[in-house]
């Protein structure tokens, strides 16, 4: 028995493979890293979002979520403005640009990949979404380290 046979190993693998692919192709096309697209994507979902909560959903570490809100200001893709409710936080949230760049990183990647998924079949594509929708709500229920707080849309 290889590897191949061991889910764990298969669900890593397959994800840093994707990983790095959806890294280069959003570098080539839009200049943002898949990092990067992680941030934008959680900010559009919730400004509100402490940094340390996006890093722990997100595996990185904070230092690493607060260098790419500096580097998404700096391309004018994110804003932060203070919290009205609470003077000592801010609120950062993507500019009109960084949802436009959001959304265009979200359809090149549905293109790029998008024929890899579909040699699946529909029927198979469907049930692996339903699959890995039950593995994150049993993976990522409150109290499990790296847990998050979203329903990803659903």
């Amino acid at each position: 028995m290889g590897p191949t046979t061991n889910l764990s190993y298969l669900l890593q693998h397959i994800s840093e493979v994707l990983a790095k692919q959806y890294d280069q192709v959003l570098q080539e096309q839009l200049g943002i890293g898949l990092s990067q697209y992680k941030l934008l994507m959680v900010l559009e979902w919730n400004p509100r979002v402490q940094q340390l909560t996006i890093a722990n959903s997100l595996g990185q570490t904070e230092a690493s979520i607060s260098r790419q809100i500096k580097l998404l200001k700096g391309k004018g893709l994110l804003m932060s403005k203070k919290d009205p409710t609470n003077r000592r936080r801010h609120i950062t949230a993507p500019t009109p640009l960084g949802m436009q760049v959001t959304e265009a990183a979200t359809a090149i990647m549905r293109r790029s990949f998008g024929p890899e998924f579909a040699r699946l079949g529909e029927d198979q594509l469907f049930q692996l979404i339903a699959t890995l929708q039950s593995l994150h709500q049993i993976v990522c229920r409150p109290g499990k380290l790296g847990a998050c707080d979203h329903q990803l849309g659903i």
